[in-house]
Parts: structure tokens; C-alpha cells; sequence
């Protein structure tokens, strides 16, 4: 899409820039905290509204502010398409056996003590390997939210184990797309890239690792616990045939996850197969299978949790997901064609004149352009483009910045429920927030390794360490990013 930007419209001052930001964040906070309804989406329409207000005002016309809420939609069509996909994949492997095959498997092999840490050693290994955390969550994920919920684990405890896993196999895989955008934005290389977040990487994955195997440990197998777990895979042998063809889509999905094929083919591909399974292997009819896939799996085993268990999946279970998505996206997208995103940045520039100030400042733009813009992309590509220059400037690699727009933008975006990552997190896994009940959302502060990576960020900023020094041809190589950077570089 073209820029439609008015070429002659001022960037707006920071006063000015900041009223959609504020009144927005104020907004999201009396509906969720003070009238306890988790919905977000009309706050974010009426922020949307007091963007366009502010950039009219400015000088923009409502085809620059729809131009720039669509630009960003657009892009992030292809995220809102897999989150819709792999609703149709939870309810034809729910229906498959695929998913019911993963719990039963795993209440075999797994035991309490060490689910939690296992869990997040799985979904790391997983989406390390295909480099993707949608994937993991959406179809590992799933299975192992049942296989909690079998040891009576909170299902918040284990959304948190898969989301840390997930997300930082997600962030150092050389497949993801993520991992590709923070280099490339910076115009570092990639392995490179890799390796330098590994100081960051590293201990908030032990110490993650350290924290769910203890809370685990503490977990006792009660003979209650037992008649549960006991009850689930008689439920689950009872009402499915269990063999070679329900794993069949899985191998599929992981194996073409492994040959580089996208996301959104290789995930229909799966949905499909869990189709095909249920129709010729668990008696379904072809209506069901196409009902499933619509409206989610049903059926009734006689057992209430199981039921709850199993019961859910469908195009119709993401509806509420994707339209929290394009809220966000659209007003994110109109924030950042209005540039008053631009102007937080450039009075951030304003003041820094040290490196530890500057890193410190890249991780959390990523991270309240996270929170801002809902859109995980605009999180690493807005900083990117904007701070670099005063890396070059400052005689500092740009794999600093690279890493911290990783920090910022990759791992803190599953933590945000409006924003991409955390909603789709938020759908698959099935958190949902009902009568005020904001239990759900304890996964945020429990996914350790997302949120103690930034923070090992900021010290390391703050201490001098693992603050890689620029190279002489990537020093002479400075050029100016959009906008503000050329004109703040003396900051």
C-alpha cells in the first residue's frame, strides 16, 4: 500500500502525541480494573476515534489515518488468518482424537512433579525446531493445557510454562519470523543476532526452569488426584480409537513446519487431515467434521470436566480474538501514520546521551509500543528504524539493538491481551475472562522467561555488560532513519 501520508504535516508535539496514547491507556483501565469486563475493544475504537481527532487536527485527512489503520491490518492479515486457522484445527483434532491421543500420552508419561518444567522444555524444543510459537501453542500447547488440567494444575500456571517455552524457542530460532525482522530492521546477521541475545537468553530460562520445577515439585498426587486422572483416560479410550492415524496430523503440521512451508497452509493442511481422521477413523460424518471445524467440537462423555475439556475449538471460538486484534491494529496503525508515536520517540532521543540510557530506552519503547499498538511487528520495526543511528552514533553494534527490540517486542507481546501474541495466547489456549473473573490473565506474570529476559536487558544496560562495541565497517556505515533520527542524531 502507498504511503498516503500529507507530506507537508509536522510531526505533533509530544503534548499533543501523547493525548491518544494517555486517554486510550485510561480507558483500557477503567473498563478493565474499575468495572472489572475484560473487553477492550470499544476502548480501543474510541482511542482509534481521538487519534483520528488529534490527526485531523494536525492536518491529516481521514484517508492518511484509514490509510494508515489499513497498511497495518493488511500486514498483519496473515496473523489474524492463522489465528483463525488454528480454531478450525483445535476442533477437527479435538474431533480427530489427534489432541485427546497427546493428553492420554502424556498423563502416561509425564509426572506432576516435573509437568511444569516439562512443559516448558517441550514447547521451548518445539518451536525452536519449527520457529514458530503460534504453532507450538496452538497444537502442543493445547494438549498440554488438558494434561494440567488432568493433575489439577491451574490452568494459569500451565499457560504461563507454555507461553515462556514458545515464545523463547520463537525468539532464537533461525526459522522465525520475528528472530528474521529484529536483524534485518537493524541490518545486523541473523546468527550473529542469535547468539548475542543468549546472555539475556540463557538465565531467565534457567531460572524459569528453576521456578516451575519447584512449584511443581510441590504438587502432590492425592488419591483424589489419581481417581481424576484415572476417570479422564478411561473418558478418553472410551469415546476415542486411539493409533497410528491420530498422530498423523501433527507429523504433518511438524514436518512441513520443518521444510519451511508457511504457517497458514501447513496449518490448514493439519485441520484438513484432523478432518479426513474423523470422518474415517472416529465414525464422524462429513457434515460433523465441517461443523467441528465451524463451530467447535461437541460431545458428551458423562463427565463433566472431561466434557469441559474437550468442548471447545472452531472458527466461532476466535471471532472475539480477531476482532480484539483489528481494534488494536487499527489504532496502533493510526498512531504511527499520525507519528505521534514518532514524537514519544524523538523526545526519548532528546535526552539520552549515554549507551545504558539508549538500550534501556529501546527495550521499553518495544515494550509500550507492545502495549500500544497491539501489533508485535510495529514493536521491533518502529524501534528498529528509529534508534538506529544513535547506536552509530554512541559507537555501539547494533546487535544491541537488535536484541532489545527482541526483549521488548517478541517476548513481552504474548504478554499483552490485546496485542497479537496475547490474544491469540489467549484463544487457543482457552483464558477467557468471564463475570469479572481476571484469574485468567495470572499466565502473564507466571510466563517467567518472557518478562525476565527485558529485565536482564536493562540490568546488563545499566552495568556495561554484554554491550557489544561497534565494528569499524559497521560504525561507517551510518545512515539516518526516517524522520527524527536524521534530525536528532546531536541527542
Amino acid at each position: 500500500m502507498s504511503d498516503t501520508n500529507t507530506p507537508t504535516v509536522a510531526m505533533p508535539a509530544l503534548p499533543i502525541a501523547l493525548i491518544p496514547i494517555v486517554l486510550t491507556i485510561g480507558l483500557l483501565g477503567i473498563q478493565i480494573f474499575y468495572y472489572d469486563d475484560f473487553t477492550p475493544h470499544i476502548p480501543l475504537a474510541i482511542g482509534f476515534a481521538i487519534t483520528a481527532i488529534v490527526g485531523w487536527a494536525q492536518g491529516y485527512r481521514w484517508k492518511d489515518i484509514e490509510g494508515g489503520a489499513f497498511h497495518v491490518l493488511h500486514v498483519a492479515m496473515p496473523s489474524i488468518a492463522t489465528l483463525i486457522i488454528v480454531g478450525m484445527l483445535v476442533g477437527t483434532w479435538l474431533a480427530s482424537g489427534t489432541v485427546p491421543l497427546l493428553i492420554h500420552v502424556g498423563l502416561e508419561l509425564i509426572d506432576p512433579s516435573w509437568f511444569l518444567a516439562a512443559t516448558m522444555l517441550m514447547c521451548s524444543l518445539i518451536s525452536l525446531s519449527i520457529g514458530s510459537s503460534w504453532t507450538t501453542v496452538g497444537t502442543i500447547g493445547l494438549a498440554l493445557i488438558g494434561i494440567g488440567n488432568a493433575f489439577g494444575v491451574p490452568i494459569y500456571w500451565t499457560a504461563g510454562a507454555v507461553v515462556s517455552g514458545a515464545f523463547f524457542g520463537d525468539k532464537i530460532s533461525p526459522l522465525s519470523d520475528t528472530t528474521n525482522l529484529a536483524p534485518a530492521v537493524t541490518e545486523t546477521n541473523i546468527f550473529e543476532h542469535i547468539r548475542n541475545m543468549l546472555p539475556t537468553t540463557i538465565p531467565a530460562m534457567l531460572i524459569a526452569l528453576v521456578i516451575y520445577y519447584v512449584v511443581g515439585g510441590s504438587t502432590e498426587t492425592s488419591g483424589d488426584s489419581l481417581a481424576r486422572i484415572a476417570a479422564i483416560q478411561e473418558g478418553l479410550s472410551a469415546n476415542f480409537d486411539f493409533g497410528f492415524w491420530q498422530a498423523l496430523p501433527l507429523l504433518v503440521v511438524i514436518v512441513m513446519a520443518f521444510l519451511r512451508i508457511p504457517p497458514i497452509p501447513a496449518l490448514f493442511t493439519g485441520a484438513v487431515l484432523g478432518g479426513v481422521v474423523a470422518v474415517l477413523d472416529q465414525g464422524a460424518g462429513i457434515h460433523d467434521a465441517l461443523t467441528f471445524a465451524h463451530a467447535g467440537y461437541s460431545i458428551d462423555t458423562g463427565d463433566d470436566a472431561l466434557n469441559s475439556l474437550l468442548n471447545r475449538g472452531g472458527v466461532t471460538s476466535m471471532t472475539w480474538v480477531v476482532t480484539l486484534m483489528m481494534f488494536a491494529l487499527a489504532f496502533g496503525g493510526a498512531l504511527e501514520r499520525t507519528r505521534c508515536l514518532e514524537s514519544v520517540v524523538a523526545a526519548i532521543m532528546q535526552v539520552i546521551t549515554r549507551f545504558r540510557g539508549l538500550q534501556t530506552s529501546a527495550i521499553l519503547t518495544s515494550i509500550a509500543t507492545n502495549i500500544v499498538s497491539g501489533d508485535v511487528y510495529l514493536s521491533i520495526a518502529l524501534p528498529g528504524r528509529m534508534y538506529k543511528p544513535a547506536y552509530d552514533k554512541l559507537g555501539y553494534s547494533r546487535l544491541n539493538l537488535s536484541r532489545a527490540i527482541e526483549e521488548g517486542g517478541t517476548l513481552v507481546s504474548p504478554l499483552v491481551p490485546w496485542n497479537a501474541g496475547g490474544a491469540f495466547v489467549m484463544g487457543a489456549l482457552g483464558l477467557t475472562v468471564v463475570n469479572g473473573d481476571l484469574s485468567a490473565l495470572l499466565y502473564i506474570p507466571l510466563a517467567f522467561a518472557c518478562w525476565l529476559s527485558p529485565l536482564f536487558g536493562i540490568l546488563y544496560a545499566q552495568l556495561g555488560w554484554f554491550s557489544k562495541r561497534a565494528e569499524t565497517t559497521e560504525s561507517e556505515s551510518n545512515t539516518s532513519g526516517p524522520g527524527l533520527i536524521g534530525e536528532q542524531q546531536e541527542a
